[in-house]
């Protein structure tokens, strides 16, 4: 049970909801979105935040959004990771969604959420940053498309009042070859010692991270060490991980040397598989 009162509302188109959250933070009622809940219940329950009024965005159509338009694969943000999963739209983010939490939290952890949310590792952005994938944020300035990677550093970098409504995947990198590879230190269900996500287009791979850092991230030039065929498969590993070895987390899930020493093996494993793909 959440210890304290709050006010509900549940619209039903953008406007509604950015209009109620306005109101709202007008009035001093410090409002919040709420798709899935699963995080902000949690931390609402532990006393970790508090919160006046409730917008739910899950009866906007565009939120629930699961379908094709415009050579896109367009993913509302309040489907539930399940309901991606279960969809078999994109393999790479089916693996994903598919690798965070158990399946009964599959059911209640939304796109948006994982990928706005507090927690660290937010592995679903992984597909979408190695898709060039466009976002689609409502703010009270209106709807507007960015490019993911213009507004993900480190988190997405959402002003107050805005939420986003859906993001949307070239259709023409759905199928292509891809790897996810994802360690941990004891459970298959666990937050990521190291989670690799990529894809094979063109001849060449595209990589991202989490787990490694305190953030998830995709890195232009270890996509070149990557490719680089002038360098074997172990020479390509080691210069990835010294290149990538600043600010490697270390905490109870791994020291930062075990993380190091798991990317070399993992990169080495990634090269060896996909090199045929």
């Amino acid at each position: 049970m959440i210890p304290f009162d709050f006010e509900y509302y549940q619209p039903s188109t953008v406007a509604e909801a950015i209009d109620a959250f306005t109101m709202l933070d007008e009035k001093g009622k410090d409002p919040v979105y709420y798709g899935g809940g699963s995080e902000l219940i949690s931390m609402a329950r532990l006393g970790n935040r508090n919160f006046g009024a409730v917008v739910d965005i899950k009866e906007i159509p565009e939120c629930k959004v699961l379908g094709y338009a415009n050579d896109n694969l367009h993913l509302g943000s309040a489907l539930t990771l399940s309901e991606i999963i279960e969809s078999k739209q994109f393999p790479l983010m089916e693996k994903s969604a598919g690798r965070i939490a158990d399946h009964t939290m599959q059911c209640k952890i939304t796109l948006g959420g994982n990928i706005a949310g507090t927690i660290i590792y937010r592995e679903a952005v992984l597909p979408l940053l190695l898709t060039d994938s466009k976002i689609t944020i409502a703010s009270r300035r209106g709807v507007n498309d960015y490019w993911i990677r213009h507004l993900f550093h480190k988190r997405l970098n959402l002003q107050k009042g805005d939420f986003i409504v859906k993001v949307s995947i070239p259709q023409n990198l759905l199928q292509i070859p891809y790897f996810h590879i994802k360690k941990t230190t004891n459970e298959k269900i666990d937050y990521p010692l190291l989670t690799t996500a990529g894809l094979k287009t063109e001849g060449k791979l595209k990589i991202a991270f989490s787990g490694l850092k305190a953030y998830p991230f995709r890195d232009d030039d270890v996509e070149k060490v990557l490719n680089d065929e002038h360098l074997d498969f172990q020479e390509r590993a080691q210069k990835i991980a010294i290149a990538l070895s600043h600010d490697i987390l270390n905490d109870l899930w791994g020291s930062a040397a075990y993380r190091k020493f798991v990317l070399v093996n993992t990169i080495e494993n990634i090269l060896q598989t996909m090199k045929d793909a």
